[in-house]
């Protein structure tokens, strides 16, 4: 982990993020000599499994046509 002052994260930015992203380090940004802000990496998640009672769901006619004729009466 590496600590920055707020003046060396605006001058480096792009270095940083560039390092954080590649080398998923985490940056503390500090004001004063007090932590304010951490840079790191965004934890990616994996995709959400569907429940297996969706598979059941069958959808008669076609979702793609225009309902626009159903909201006229509404």
């Amino acid at each position: 982990m590496r600590t920055v002052s707020i003046h060396e994260a605006k001058t480096h930015l792009s270095a940083l993020v560039s390092r954080v992203q590649n080398r998923q380090e985490h940056i503390i940004i500090c004001r004063y000599g007090h932590a304010v802000a951490e840079l790191k990496p965004i934890d990616k998640k994996k995709r959400t499994r569907t429940d297996k009672t969706l598979s059941r769901i069958t959808v008669k006619g076609d979702l793609t046509d225009s309902t626009v004729e159903e909201w006229e009466d509404a």
